[in-house]
């Protein structure tokens, strides 16, 4: 599903623990470093594909989980040309992605990468709040800025930089 600008909507999902680090996940078999996110299906809501990327990515389930807010608008990123693909005639230039804090309620032995037949991720480990911004690869960086900055209220950081928006609570 490509919007008509080109982009392919998005959840993001930021875990953090109860110390406040956050989630960073080993993409298979490369040492490429990112948050869980997931393309949003048709006729699905951004916390219905965040259930399902959840779910489908780091093998947890809504009870696992507590929502502390997502951010209010799409937050976009281009990809570079090398990664631009067409579907169904249009080509996806990015995505727009709304992003979702999360608390992890359950235990840590509940993430797992074989709840699908394809996992994305191989390893995983926890981060201080800041540290992804630099160190994703650079065309997120912007918006892993502006999404940390957005949620960091919610999960009890000060932000870096004034936000432009306020992130919804749940």
């Amino acid at each position: 599903m490509i919007d008509s600008d080109g982009f392919r909507p998005n959840v993001g999902i930021v875990l953090s623990g109860t110390d406040g680090r956050l989630l960073w996940a080993k993409r298979v078999n490369q040492e490429a470093w990112q948050f869980p996110q997931g393309g949003i299906q048709r006729g699905e809501s951004p916390r219905e594909a965040l259930f399902r990327e959840l779910h489908e990515e780091l093998g947890l389930l809504p009870e696992h989980v507590r929502i502390l807010g997502m951010t209010t608008g799409w937050l976009r990123y281009r990809l570079p040309n090398r990664y631009l693909r067409r579907s169904r005639g249009r080509t996806c230039i990015g995505q727009k992605q709304k992003w979702f804090a999360l608390r992890l309620i359950g235990a840590e032995a509940a993430v797992r990468f074989d709840a699908t037949g394809k996992p994305e991720f191989d390893g995983w480990r926890w981060v201080d709040y800041w540290y992804p911004i630099e160190e994703v690869v650079e065309f997120k960086r912007d918006v892993y800025r502006r999404a940390l900055n957005e949620l960091a209220p919610l999960m009890g950081i000060e932000p870096r930089e004034p936000v432009r928006r306020s992130a919804i609570a749940a």
